[in-house]
This record gives C-alpha cells, structure tokens and sequence, in this order.
C-alpha cells in the first residue's frame, strides 16, 4: 500500500511539474524552432528576450497593472474585510458572495461583461479599462485574506485601545493594521502574481498599443514560432515560483489562502 501511495504521488508530481520542465528545456534549445527535445542547450533564446521591444513594453503596462490595481484592490479591501469582520453588516454573507463574484465566475465571462457595458458604451481608454478590470479581479484576493488575518486577531486587543480613550479609526490605524500587516502584504503578493498572470480579462480589454505581457506573447506566437515564448515562460514561472517562495518563508502565506 504505501509503495502504490509513493508511485501515485509521483505520477502527480510529474503531472504538475511535466509542463514546466518541458517549458524550461524547451526554452533552452539551439534550435530556430520551438520543439522538444531540443537539438542542443543553448542561451540564445533567454537573451533574445530582453532584445524584443514588444516584450519589454509588454512587461511594463504588466508590472504598472499589477502594482497599480492590487494597491487600489488593498485600499478597498481592507476596510470592507474590517466592515464584514467587526460590524453586523446588513445582507453581510449577501456581501460576501458579492464580493468573491469575480473569484467565481470564469474570467472570460468578467472581460467580455466589461469590454460590453463599461468600456464600449463609456469609450474609456483601454489602460484604465485594463486597470478597473485588473481591480475588480483583485478586490475578492484582498477581502478574504485580510479577512483571515483579522479572525486572526483578537477583538478585545482593539476594544482595549478604545476603553484608554483612542478613537474607532485611531484603533484601526495604530492598533488592527500593524497586527495584520503580514496578512496585507500577503494579499499584495498574491493579488500582484494574479494581475501579472491574467489572461481573460486582458484578452479582451487590451487593445493597439496597450497590453499586457501574457497577452504579447499570445500574438507573438501567431506570426513566430521560436523558443524565445518559452524562454520567457519558464522566467515568468520562475520569477512567481521566486515570490510564492519567499512569501511563504517570511509570511507563512499558506496561513492566509
């Protein structure tokens, strides 16, 4: 029995692991095509990444959505984690389901809804489309984490403060958000690594000129078929596996997803 258990964990391990490996050696290859196994191990391709314009202005509006919409993602969020954790909130589990939403449904479904009733009939520009939808993706990531931080705190640490004369809001600012601050900067990480990688919504709210990295690489691929896609897949997954790793190492991230 527990030899039938290690051999199933190990054709799981190859399941999920397979892809990438193939990914990472794909991206290594000598060859002018993208194939596997490659012909030969070279580094060509790795470099080439950093020579193609496209890609660096790609990574740019990626790494401005990512930051930009996880910290207006946090500064809706917390407080509406801290309204549903601490008050009873009107319809508060109405709320919630509300909120985990975008969560929920398939993103292709969030990036056509808003291309159709927000984008086309206001005629806003696609950076801001991309931003607004980049945010509403986030906003959920923000309120359950925090959320769970705050279960993690106790209620009467902050009640204390308010009994020695601090005010509601003087508790919240020196009191609940020094205490969850690993839980705040847990939710940035993941809500960051999800903007990054968002496909769907992008798809449909890039248009000429604006889109994001996941989405050039998409279109770089229907006109060239080199390693250069896999090299800068394997970076990209390195670069999230990198984050998740030291996030879990400093913050115990598994504590709040």
């Amino acid at each position: 029995m527990r030899s039938l258990g290690s051999v199933l964990l190990a054709l799981v391990m190859l399941f999920l692991l397979g892809p990438f490996v193939v990914i990472v050696i794909a991206g290594l290859s000598s060859g002018e095509t993208l194939a596997f196994p490659p012909p030969g191990l070279s580094l060509r391709w790795v470099a080439k990444v950093f020579e193609v314009e496209s890609f660096r202005a790609a990574f740019g509006v990626s790494m401005l959505l990512g930051v930009g919409a996880t910290l207006v993602a946090l500064v809706l969020g917390v407080p509406a984690a801290y309204a549903l954790d601490r008050y009873k909130v009107p319809g508060g589990e109405a709320v919630r389901s509300i909120v985990t939403a975008p969560i929920i449904v398939p993103g292709i479904i969030v990036g056509l809804a808003l291309l159709r009733f927000l984008l086309v009939p206001l005629g806003l520009p696609v950076m801001l489309g991309l931003f607004l939808g980049h945010t509403a993706l986030l906003i959920p990531y923000a309120v359950r984490i925090v959320s769970a931080s705050l279960n993690n705190l106790r209620v009467d640490i902050e009640e204390a403060a308010i009994l020695l004369g601090a005010s509601r809001a003087g508790a919240f600012f020196r009191i609940v958000l020094p205490n969850i601050r690993s839980g705040i900067v847990a939710a940035f990480i993941l809500g960051f690594v999800t903007s990054f990688n968002q496909v769907p919504v992008s798809l449909f709210l890039s248009g000429p000129g604006v889109t994001t990295l996941p989405i050039e690489m998409l279109s770089y691929m229907e006109f060239n078929y080199d390693p250069s896609v896999a090299a800068l897949s394997a970076l990209l997954a390195l670069l999230s596996l990198a984050v998740v790793v030291v996030a879990e190492r400093l913050l115990g991230l598994s504590r709040y997803v």
